[in-house]
């Protein structure tokens, strides 16, 4: 089960890496000591500098442009040329001091020491000068492209906010969940200032909204609340937003008021001596300090304070003191089929064509329990009830379809979007593991630490534990998920793995999956190893052959 994996397929990491290379003593000396033309260093500074101001909306662009992903490969590809190269300059460097050393022993020698030298400069120049001479029509090309220079993170998508209405198809599998959070609900007996949170967190697409609008609509809170309001937070945590649109369904009136500290007062009024159910749905800010100063409006002698959260992050759940947390996991596959079922066919009736539903089940196998998965391929499938619609379907990667007709890829992608960079580094290179893969914390931090993949400690802690930060992290984030063997192991749901591999997209090749295809020369620069042999201590680089050409030529 042999993989090929091309070390940081980020191209924002494998710049930063070149970058760091052009800075080292060794090579930065080497060219002084050999007289080589440093111009050629500057440059390609300058071009990689070029190439970085644009790297956070080419990355954000790919999953929609086509033409930026392969614009965004090929700069891959020539990076990791220049940096193997770099390499090889350094290693040359550190080669000729050694030798250097025995210069003495015979002139003979060191006429052939400086034979070769002098060919190996000349090899390197020409090999920079061609790097140089790609890289400059590749950067070139970010104007066609129409990429632009992002400060402060990549921007994340415009998205639809979220409402309390009640699902137009129905809702299946959650009955339990929704007893679960009543259950939770009435756990705390607060009263006065006391407020009982309740949070629900899964991964993208598995249906948390789903679930907090069927509680929000449940007859038992129209009998055991006096008020209630539903706000979709989204990506900023807007306190004064937040407290708008609370007030506004409170008192139906358009909210006229611009002071954050007025709208807390009428809230607290509102309040004061009445039970409430607060619905926050989709909430990913992670500061306390937030999260403690908006509570303050509901320190309001309320009779009974009960507020659902819905996030993907572990992190807001824990910071919010919640009464209980509630995971909630996929669907079972029949249940995903119900699902699937009911948006795929007119009326929820089922084809009578078998061939269809033969087809319609393993579509619905590749969902991995996802509900949104089964909602938006079941609706893409109405309206093709042929053999031909329905199996291209089944054959197509979920990357491969357009965005517009599916709402998976922005709903993951939204969580890849909000990783930090190191993060992100570690789980694109996830996408070597085989789908239902079983792996274990120790064993994936210990693949990070061989790959240089984690940022140096700043203290006294060590790098697995750094690599333990990560992983936990990734948990929280619902990237990983424990096994259901009693092993303690983890997996990833089959669209995060896909989601991986569509990022590194030819910088990954996996031999046990794709045996029949052509190793392109991106993924041979690489690194191999063994999956089976992944409790190996001191796993390093099994092979690193030099490749100078690239893929264009």
């Amino acid at each position: 089960m042999a993989e090929v994996f091309l070390g940081q397929a980020l191209a924002t990491s494998i710049i930063k890496v070149a970058l760091g290379r052009l800075a080292s003593p060794e090579v930065i000396d080497y060219f002084k000591r050999r007289k080589l033309d440093d111009e050629l260093l500057r440059k390609l500074k300058v071009m990689l500098l070029s190439a970085e101001s644009v790297l956070i909306d080419a990355e954000e662009k790919q999953f929609t442009n086509p033409a930026v992903k392969n614009w965004l490969d090929e700069l891959k590809d020539v990076v990791y040329v220049a940096d193997d190269l770099l390499d090889e300059i350094a290693t040359e460097a550190l080669r000729s001091k050694s030798e250097a050393e025995f210069q003495t022993r015979t002139r003979k020698v060191w006429r052939f020491v400086s034979t070769s030298v002098n060919s190996f400069d000349k090899k390197i120049q020409s090999k920079l000068k061609n790097i140089l001479s790609i890289l400059q029509i590749i950067i070139e090309q970010k104007n066609v492209h129409n990429l632009k220079e992002v400060a402060g993170g990549v921007p994340l998508p415009p998205r639809q906010l979220t409402t309390s209405c009640p699902e137009e198809y129905g809702v299946y599998g959650r009955d339990i969940d929704k007893e679960e959070i009543f259950k939770k609900l009435q756990l705390d007996n607060a009263n006065g200032d006391e407020i009982c949170v309740v949070p629900i967190v899964g991964m993208g697409g598995v249906g948390k909204t789903t679930l907090a609008r069927l509680v929000y609509n449940d007859n038992r809170v129209k009998e055991n609340f006096d008020l209630k309001a539903w706000v979709c937070v989204s990506d900023t945590f807007d306190s004064f937003r937040i407290a708008k649109t609370i007030f506004e369904e409170l008192s139906l009136p358009n909210c006229d008021i611009h002071s954050l500290n007025l709208l807390q007062i009428r809230i607290r009024e509102s309040l004061k001596g009445k039970r409430f159910l607060l619905v926050l749905d989709d909430v990913w800010n992670e500061s306390y300090i937030a999260w403690d100063e908006f509570l303050t409006m509901f320190r309001c002698e309320a009779k009974e304070i009960k507020i659902i959260i819905t996030t993907r992050s572990e992190i807001v759940a824990s910071i919010v003191h919640p009464i209980s947390i509630h995971h909630l996991m996929q669907l079972s596959e029949e249940e995903c089929w119900l699902l699937f079922a009911k948006h795929a066919f007119k009326n929820g009736k089922l084809s009578e064509n078998s061939d269809i539903e033969q087809i319609g089940r393993e579509i619905v196998r590749k969902c991995k329990g996802l509900p949104l998965a089964a909602k938006a391929l079941g609706g893409m499938l109405q309206s093709k009830q042929d053999l031909r619609g329905w199996n291209h379907i089944l054959e197509s990667d979920i990357w491969d379809l357009p965005e517009g007709e599916s709402s998976i890829l922005p709903a993951l992608r939204l969580s890849y979007n909000y990783l930090p960079s190191h993060l992100k580094r570690c789980f694109t290179y996830c996408s070597i593991f085989p789908k239902d893969y079983e792996f274990s914390k120790e064993e994936l931090v210990l693949l990070w630490m061989a790959e240089d993949l984690l940022l140096k400690p700043k203290g006294n802690e060590s790098m697995e534990e750094i690599g333990e930060q990560y992983f936990n992290e990734l948990i929280s984030r619902s990237f990983f998920q424990r096994s259901n063997n009693d092993e303690p192991c983890f997996i990833m749901h089959d669209l995060f793995n896909d989601l991986a591999k569509f990022i590194f997209g030819e910088f990954c090749f996996r031999l046990e999956i794709d045996n029949s295809c052509e190793i392109t020369k991106k993924c041979v620069i690489c690194h191999i190893f063994q999956l089976n042999l992944m409790s190996l201590r001191n796993l390093r680089c099994l092979m690193k052959p030099r490749i100078y050409e690239p893929s264009w030529d």
